[in-house]
């Protein structure tokens, strides 16, 4: 709309100084810019000018009249006499004029002057504070920001600029202290929100889980759903499972697959509805994942099935030709580069990463390598036409992405968004919730208007549902305004010590147990333990509501409920897929037998356990109904295999094998990192660490004790030496930390653990 007003205006009245034919639009990044190419003027075939009816079609002739160029903010870049003169190239050309740098910037635009500047994304665009202190990363924003508006000043000294249009969300720049309404660019003249866009329709309405069946957070009583990351089931934090850097077959915690699940089935209704539309693009999951370790067992659980899906009717949506994993550090690193070039400052790791993404679904052996341009060219062709009928991503359901998605990306099939990181701010939210805003039609349908009864022209609700992004529109953060903190507490740095270092304690840095296994597997019922199960741990349905007027509301409800799944899934599946994903898990090359006897053998062992009494749930009335009892069992499918293998393991294991860490076997008390601490703390002589920091009078008492004792060599206190003892109790793998670590002087170790 400003590009046709400015356009019109001027070719209405040529003299008028106030407006342009020539706009240019900076975009912050590659994906943005190529989103910005429907308003391309000559246009484009898909523009907006025309499907939104813009203007009338008797003033789209004059429109033509206007030129919009848009460019990448890269482009802006010039080179000073500083930078060079660190090239090492033959090329001995000096800095550019600003004629010169406009030519080349503005290219077939060149000769235009009293340009109009649209700026999209302009929280990047903003001229220095000098009050900023900030850390690297907001360094870096502040050198784009300054080529950004530096090269802006370029073109207008030479072509002059009439005036300068800012589009942004954030309209602040980054200053290293916290969001307040004094941090604002002073030049904001509308204010448009998200709020305003999802009222009015111009987006889809964001639903959250309001309620479950499951016993809700005791921190703030709504449903695990809401905040899956923070979420405590059983004593055990959903953030300390996510947050392990394991190997991708680790199980995920039974939280996350239960909302797998719940939100699997909800996509697969709506895949279902969208089936028989022609042509078919299908609805599309993004999971943000924290780190790429949990993007990893994602993406392996969605491939070998550990979600249950195709048990339960939902195996097309991990489906890995249509899957797509990405980390959004490389996607950055793409979006930098020019027309597809990288910078030249990516690792080799970087490239093979972006090779790993774009070969995932080609079978076919390559000719010859690909060059970075190719490679970042189809990566970012694929993640940008998610969605689009005809082009490269057409047909993926399933984005599974590291961190934020590229800024400006998103997709018009999004309908469902599982969140599993941290969320500490409201614009986090927003910026994840909106990926999936965007409305897959515009088309208005008639509606009666309940105080004037007449007939009227909007749009059909379209919604994105949403599991585990809090996203409610919160008050924004302090200024940080109140009384002076108080003064830190005195410190005391802990680290080895040199003078002791005859007091140093080697110890195993094992990764795992293995097993090595009786060819026949056996199993006495008599001996195993029961395993009890709380149903109110497992969510088996759940109520979303509509976000309206900045909160969740009981308006636009829709429910989601795993009674059909029970229902059409036989025990014998469950016995089956339980069976195989211990089976997955633990066929070793060393198993004496075939591999298939093993499977078979496993499979009856477990039938027979579950079939009996051994498998309990707290509540007797769940063991009555057959419905639920199968609905339970595949929500806690993790915790039933560990306790199963457990006990199974426990009466067939002829040998115990310690795997080890490769790079680091063998961890002592050398290896601690200095760290400091408030905590009180002792100086023991026969610990090579400095100071032994304690937690209570016991641990005092317990460490002077042993440090007297004549049968003792050495001692430590296990605080930041990271040695664990992994053990599986109620089908929970946890870790245990002991207190203290003992060599006597037999040369024997002894592990203690104070308890009073």
């Amino acid at each position: 709309m400003l590009i046709a007003w400015q356009v019109l205006n001027k070719v209405v009245n040529s003299k008028d100084t106030r407006f342009s034919k020539n706009i240019l639009v900076v975009a912050p990044g590659l994906t943005v810019r190529n989103r910005l190419s429907v308003l391309k003027i000559p246009f484009d075939k898909e523009n907006y000018f025309e499907e939104f009816n813009i203007v009338p079609s008797g003033l789209m002739e004059s429109l033509r009249q206007g030129k919009v160029k848009i460019i990448n903010w890269h482009t802006l870049a010039w080179d000073s006499e500083e930078r060079l003169a660190k090239k090492k190239t033959v090329d001995k050309r000096g800095v550019k004029s600003d004629e010169a740098y406009v030519r080349d910037v503005l290219g077939d635009m060149a000769n235009a002057t009293n340009l109009v500047v649209i700026n999209d994304e302009a929280h990047h665009a903003w001229r220095v504070n000098p009050d900023f202190k900030g850390k690297k990363d907001d360094k870096e924003l502040v050198a784009e920001a300054t080529i950004w508006v530096g090269g802006l000043d370029k073109i207008h000294r030479s072509r002059g600029i009439l005036q300068c249009f800012d589009l942004s969300a954030t309209p602040f720049a980054p200053s290293g202290k916290q969001a307040s309404e004094e941090a604002l660019f002073p030049w904001i003249v509308s204010d448009f929100g998200l709020n305003d866009a999802i009222e009015s329709g111009l987006v889809k309405t964001p639903r959250v889980v309001i309620r479950d069946d499951g016993s809700p957070s005791a921190r703030d009583f709504r449903s695990k759903l809401y905040r899956i990351y923070t979420a405590d089931v059983e004593g055990a934090k959903i953030s300390d499972g996510l947050n392990q850097k394991v190997d991708e077959t680790i199980p995920l915690p039974d939280l996350v697959k239960n909302a797998y699940i719940l939100l699997g089935k909800d996509w697969k209704t709506v895949y279902d509805s969208w089936k028989n539309k022609i042509p078919f693009v299908p609805p599309v999951m993004i999971t943000v994942a924290n780190i790429t370790y949990t993007s990893a067992r994602i993406k392996y659980s969605f491939d070998h099935d550990s979600f249950l899906l195709s048990a339960v009717g939902l195996g097309e949506l991990g489906n890995p030709e249509k899957t797509l994993q990405i980390d959004s550090s490389i996607l950055n690193k793409v979006e930098k580069g020019a027309f597809g070039e990288f910078n030249g400052d990516e690792t080799e790791q970087d490239i093979e990463e972006i090779k790993d993404v774009v070969e995932e679904e080609n079978d076919e052996p390559t000719e010859k390598k690909k060059s970075k341009k190719d490679l970042a060219l189809e990566l970012r062709g694929k993640v940008n036409t998610v969605g689009r009928f005809g082009e490269a991503g057409e047909q993926i359901q399933n984005v599974i992405s590291v961190g934020m998605l590229s800024e400006g990306w998103d997709a018009k099939t999004v309908t469902h968004i599982m969140g599993l990181r941290a969320f500490s701010s409201q614009l986090l939210c927003e910026q994840v919730v909106g990926r999936g805003l965007r409305r897959t039609e515009y088309e208005t349908k008639k509606f009666i208007d309940p105080k004037t009864g007449k007939e009227i022209d909007l749009f059909e609700p379209e919604y994105v549902n949403i599991f585990g992004v809090p996203f409610t529109f919160l008050p924004h953060e302090e200024t940080g305004e109140g009384p002076e903190p108080p003064p830190p507490k005195a410190k005391t740095e802990i680290k080895p010590d040199k003078e002791k270092a005859e007091h140093e304690i080697s110890f195993p840095n094992v990764l795992r147990i293995d097993h090595i296994y009786k060819p026949q597997l056996t199993i006495n019922l008599a001996k195993v333990k029961p395993l009890e199960l709380d149903p109110y741990s497992s969510i088996t349905e759940a109520e979303l509501g509509a976000i309206i007027a900045g909160k969740p509301t009981n308006l636009s409800i829709s429910g989601i409920d795993l009674v059909e799944i029970g229902v059409n899934t036989r025990m014998q599946t469950i016995i089956f897929k339980t069976a195989s994903a211990i089976y997955n898990s633990e066929k070793k090359p060393d198993w004496k037998g075939s591999k298939e006897t093993f499977l078979i053998q496993l499979i009856g062992i477990v039938e027979k356990i579950i079939n009996s009494d051994k498998i309990r749930f707290k509540n007797p009335l769940f063991n009555q109904d057959e419905v639920r009892k199968r609905i339970l069992l595949m929500l806690n499918m993790n915790k039933v295999i560990q306790h199963l293998w457990n006990e199974i393991s426990a009466v067939n294991t002829t040998q115990l094998t310690p795997i080890f860490d490769k790079e680091h076997p063998i961890r002592s008390t050398t290896d601690i990192r200095t760290w400091w601490t408030s905590k009180p703390c002792e100086n023991f002589s026969k610990s090579h660490i400095n100071f032994v920091v304690y937690d209570s009078t016991w641990e005092f008492l317990e460490a002077r004790k042993i440090n007297d004792s004549k049968l003792v060599e050495s001692f430590v206190k296990n605080d930041h030496l990271g040695f664990a003892i992994i053990y599986n109790y109620q089908g929970i793998v946890n870790r245990y930390f002991p207190d203290f670590i003992i060599k006597l002087k037999t040369g024997e170790h002894l592990i203690l653990e104070t308890k009073g």
